[in-house]
Formats: structure tokens, sequence, C-alpha cells
């Protein structure tokens, strides 16, 4: 059975806002202020949602648009802590800070785990797959403590040893990309990317783990197959560009770039709001 991935996507009605307190974040091009980590951002209301959610990057708070908690979140507050909220049991509160981070990068873990498992071209390492799915969902369901005496680094480059895997076993199945003559910077692993003219690029299959695709131009991009995990995308255009098969896309990385109605999405991922030829969501 694939794993269904909803829950791997932040749901806040189901969440006491802990990205809004946990994280901390200086005031920047991408934030407004300055806030330190247990404090509580000023536009949290007491429902634990954002006062200004349909405005965030007009108010100066464009962090704020391109962060998923994977569903950390909702897991933390409503199974880790039983729905009891920081305010209710203020004591336990800076625990709750402290857990969030691990249960993200977990749940990030399974997002990968997931995509790979879906993936037809990695039936090979299925059973692995499996096996390293249900170790970390398990992991999940550890109390606050155990959560923060885990050894994620070790589970992390177990996890990422077959995510490599996986990655060469289905780029090897994608087609193979055209050369183009065009390029003036290498594509690879952890490539500097950063503003490069690829439009129209063949990247099928490509290794961009890591890469910095910062404000690079992908308009019309083939990336089916192209493993994109960790890849930089702060205004990345991707408009026009085909995704419908990338390998380890995030809803992050979307919300990070620039697209339109025209760039070819994996089910999984929403069209980001702010994309042009998208209507704006309501609060």
């Amino acid at each position: 059975m694939i794993p269904d991935r909803k829950h791997l996507r932040g749901d806040c009605d189901n969440c006491f806002g802990l990205c809004c307190i946990a994280l901390p974040f200086a005031a920047s091009a991408d934030f407004a202020i300055d806030k330190q980590s247990g404090q509580p951002c000023r536009n949290l209301r007491n429902d634990y949602r954002c006062g200004i959610h349909s405005n965030l990057r007009q108010q100066g708070f464009r962090g704020c648009t391109v962060y998923d908690c994977f569903g950390a979140g909702q897991k933390l507050s409503q199974h880790t802590f039983g729905g009891r909220s920081w305010r209710e049991e203020p004591q336990a509160a800076n625990l709750m800070y402290e857990v969030f981070p691990v249960m993200w990068h977990l749940q990030e873990l399974l997002w990968y785990l997931a995509d790979a498992l879906e993936n037809p071209a990695a039936q090979p390492l299925r059973s692995e797959l499996r096996a390293a799915w249900e170790e970390t969902e398990r992991l999940t369901g550890l109390d606050a403590e155990a959560l923060l005496k885990l050894d994620f680094a070790a589970h992390r480059a177990e996890v990422n040893t077959l995510l490599l895997k996986t990655s060469e076993v289905v780029r090897a199945k994608a087609p193979k990309s055209k050369t183009d003559t065009r390029r003036k910077k290498p594509v690879g692993r952890g490539a500097d990317l950063m503003g490069a003219k690829l439009q129209n690029a063949d990247l099928r299959g490509a290794n961009l783990r890591g890469s910095y695709l910062i404000a690079a131009d992908l308009r019309g991009a083939d990336l089916r197959h192209a493993d994109l995990i960790g890849a930089d995308m702060r205004d990345t255009d991707l408009s026009g560009a085909d995704l419908s098969e990338s390998l380890f896309l995030t809803q992050v990385q979307l919300q990070a770039a620039k697209g339109n109605a025209d760039t070819k999405l994996p089910p999984a991922l929403s069209r980001p709001d702010h994309w042009s030829g998208k209507k704006p969501a309501t609060s």
C-alpha cells in the first residue's frame, strides 16, 4: 500500500500555531520584524490562526508563505501533546518548542519516502522503502522526551542512503536529456545555477540535489525524473516548466519559486496562490 501524503501537509486548523511561536526569524526581505524562538508572532490570533494570512506578502512576511511544516504542527498538537496547547499547559510550552524541529525533520523524511514509494521506477527498492517509512512513522509516535533524545542524524543518514539509491534507479530509467550547448554553467548535484539561463532546457533525469537555482530561468524546462531534493528554488522561474514527474519536489520549493497556470506539477502538490494566473486564497 502506498502511503497517503495528505497528513504530510500543514493543517493549521489542528495546530496550536507552533510554527508561529517555536521558530525564530530576523527582520529581512522575508520578515518584517525580529522574533525570538518561544515568542508568539504579533500576528497570531487567539484561535491560533494568522491575522494577516491573506496579505502576508504585502505585509512583509514573504517567509511565512514559503513555509510548510510537513504536518509536524498537527502531529505534535493532536498526538504528542494530546490536544493540550501551550496556553493550557504553559509548563510544557518550552518542550513543545524544542521538539517541533525534530518532528518537522521526521515528517520531511516521510514526504520523501512516500514520494519514492509512489514512483513505479523505484519498484526494486519497494520493500526497503516501506521498512524505512514504517520506522520513521514509528519514531513520530514517540513521546516528547524520547523525541528529544532521538539520534536523528543517524536515522537521516540511513534514510538518505536509501533515497540516493532510489534517485539513481529512477533517473537511470528516465529518457536521456539532450545536450544543450547554450549552458554556461554545469548542471549536476550541488551546482551553482543562480541566475542560469535554462529556458526550455531538457533536464530529464538530471541530478539537481542541493543545487542553487536561485532566480534561474527554467521557463518551459523539462524536469521530469530530475532529483530536486534540497534544491534552492527561491525566485526560480518555472513558468511552463514540466515538473509532473520530478523527484523529491516539495511544496516549500514551489512556494519559493515563480510559476504560472502552464507549469505542470505532481498530483501531490498544489499551485501556489502567488503564481501568475492563480487567484489569491481567502483567509
